[in-house]
């Protein structure tokens, strides 16, 4: 058990699970709330992960004898809990390293062609 190889997916999935439960009841107690007109689980949840992730990427920045902790927090808990989390993080770095050009492409280009890719899911899955 003390093998490296081993503890970074066992942090990762230490993390995932309760990410992933932590986003489904938030959701549905979002829905009971406020009702299903608007997705406010959904906008709670990535704002709520993007304010931690950025949070504790910074922190963990700082403590590099907690990597196995950083794995479980950010990789595992918020890489389940929103991915949106780990896009604004990536975006934010692309600004903060001088990178304007790849961090507009990347900020404009995930949703936008997420959004058509769905909609090509949607077109494929119709075919069958």
């Amino acid at each position: 058990m003390d093998s490296p190889s081993i503890l970074i997916p066992l942090s990762i999935t230490l993390g995932a699970i309760p990410g992933a439960v932590s986003r489904y009841y938030l959701t549905r107690f979002c829905a009971q709330q406020f009702g299903d007109n608007f997705p406010y689980g959904t906008f709670l949840i990535n704002l709520s992960g993007s304010l931690l992730m950025g949070l504790f990427a910074t922190l963990f920045q700082r403590l590099e004898s907690l990597s196995y902790l950083n794995l479980l927090i950010t990789v595992g808990f918020l890489g389940s809990y929103t991915t949106f989390s780990t896009y604004a993080l990536e975006v934010s770095n692309f600004f903060r390293a001088g990178h304007s050009k790849k961090a507009v492409l990347y900020w404009l280009g995930s949703p936008v062609l997420g959004i058509v890719c769905v909609a090509v899911g949607i077109a494929l899955a119709q075919q069958f």
